[in-house]
Order: structure tokens, then C-alpha cells, then sequence
């Protein structure tokens, strides 16, 4: 299948690693080209500024992938204000920002796609981080306003939620997977066990799987779909919607 990306120039933030670093892959396999924003690579979405370098690195911008995202387990009575924060800036001020920038350029040139990778826990309220579940839901509704405002003009933008991924989240030394671990007394192959058990499909997804989705949802075959919200997760959320 055609996925008609050939010389479309595609922004990806959160590229170094895990999801991020699987889409750039799927995309420059699929002839476009791909700029992969990190912190790491000195681009620090949450900053005001990110925008103008952005697009000072990327200039016209067709592509846009919302990926960048972190979380913790952290219980709800010790999350503090600098939690709530940090998590509102990363998953819902950053990605306005950047929609804010390049959507109404893409709807002046008639085409456009935006992906916003939420979560499961933007659709089922989760007390493992409730700041990172809530920024999460908030994202999901972020989407579907630039959706409805920009869909008449060319511009599809749509969000993909991921359940748990065999990434350095939950993988990387003192990621979920050891706080999991930690706090349950457990070991860290018990922790990872116990979370594959809840995921209906039995297993953790693979970055490219949830690329995959991702980079279909950018492409000119996803060509009548906005606005939606689609659930990458294993069957870990209960809902048909």
C-alpha cells in the first residue's frame, strides 16, 4: 500500500527514543522527510520558543507527530503543583503551541496531517500518575477542537492511545517497570508479568506497532479520518467508542 508520504517534510517530537524514534523510521521508510525533534538534540518542547526553532529546522511542514511525553508513578496525595505543571506543559501546552504554529499553514496549502499520542489513561482515569492521566485526557479533547476547526481545510488531526509499550518507559533503568517493582515488593519480571496480564492481547506492544497506527493516521489513505481518538492498547480500555 501507498501511503502517498513521498516528499512530505514530517515533524516528530519526542523522536529519540521508543514510539518516537519507531515513527521517524516508518516515515523516512515511506520516501518522507523527517525531522525528529528530542530534548537530547536540544529542543525543548515546552519552551515558548520551540515553535520558531522548529521551524527554523524544518521549514514548510506538512507532518506533524505530538509524541514527546514522560511519566512516573507517583500516588495522588504526593503529587505537588510543580507535578501538575510540568505534566500540563509537556502534554497539552506543548503540542497547542506547535498546532498553534503549523496548522495554518498546512490549511493554506490545502493538506495536512497532526497525530497527538495520548494514552489509555487519557480515557480511563488512572491513579498510578492522575497528573499525567488527566494532561493525557485533556490532550484527547485538544485534538478533537483543532480537528473540528480545521478539518474543512484540508488539515487531519487525530490522537492515538497507547496502552503499555516495550519502551525505555516502562524498560530503562528505574522506569516504571523498577517503581513498579518497588513498590509492590515485587521483582521487576513479576511487575512487568502483572501489567502484561491486565492488557487483554496478553502482551505489551512493540514502538512500531503504535507507529504504525500512527504513521497510517499521517498518511493519504487515512484520508476521511478526524477527529477521532484511536485506541492503540491491547484492549486494555473497555469502550467501543
Amino acid at each position: 500500500m501507498d501511503l502517498g508520504l513521498r516528499g512530505r517534510t514530517a515533524v516528530v517530537t519526542g523522536a529519540s527514543r521508543g514510539i518516537g524514534a519507531a515513527v521517524c523510521e516508518l516515515l523516512e521508510a515511506e520516501g518522507a522527510r523527517v525531522i525528529g525533534i528530542s530534548r537530547t538534540g536540544g529542543v525543548d518542547v515546552t519552551h515558548p520558543d520551540s515553535p520558531a526553532e522548529i521551524a527554523a529546522r524544518a521549514g514548510q511542514i506538512d507532518i506533524l507527530v505530538n509524541n514527546a511525553g514522560t511519566s512516573e508513578l507517583k500516588p495522588l496525595d504526593d503529587l505537588e503543583d510543580s507535578d501538575w505543571r510540568a505534566q500540563w506543559a509537556l502534554n497539552v501546552d506543548a503540542p497547542r503551541r506547535l498546532m498553534q504554529a503549523f496548522a495554518p499553514a498546512m490549511a493554506g496549502r490545502g493538506w495536512g496531517r497532526i497525530v497527538n499520542v495520548t494514552s489509555s489513561s487519557a480515557k480511563r482515569p488512572s491513579q498510578t500518575n492522575a497528573a499525567y492521566s488527566v494532561s493525557k485526557a485533556a490532550q484527547l479533547s485538544l485534538s478533537r477542537v483543532y480537528a473540528d476547526a480545521y478539518a474543512a481545510r484540508g488539515v487531519l488531526i487525530n490522537a492515538v492511545a497507547p496502552g503499555p509499550v516495550e519502551g525505555p518507559l516502562w524498560l530503562a533503568p528505574g522506569g516504571l517497570a523498577d517503581q513498579l517493582a518497588a513498590r509492590r515488593k515485587v521483582s521487576r519480571e513479576e511487575a512487568l508479568a502483572g501489567q502484561a496480564g491486565k492488557v487483554p492481547l496478553g502482551r505489551f506492544a512493540q514502538p512500531q506497532e503504535i507507529a504504525a497506527v500512527i504513521v497510517f493516521l499521517c498518511s493519504e489513505q487515512a484520508s476521511t479520518v478526524t477527529g477521532a481518538a484511536w485506541s492503540a492498547d491491547g484492549g486494555s480500555v473497555p469502550t467501543i467508542v
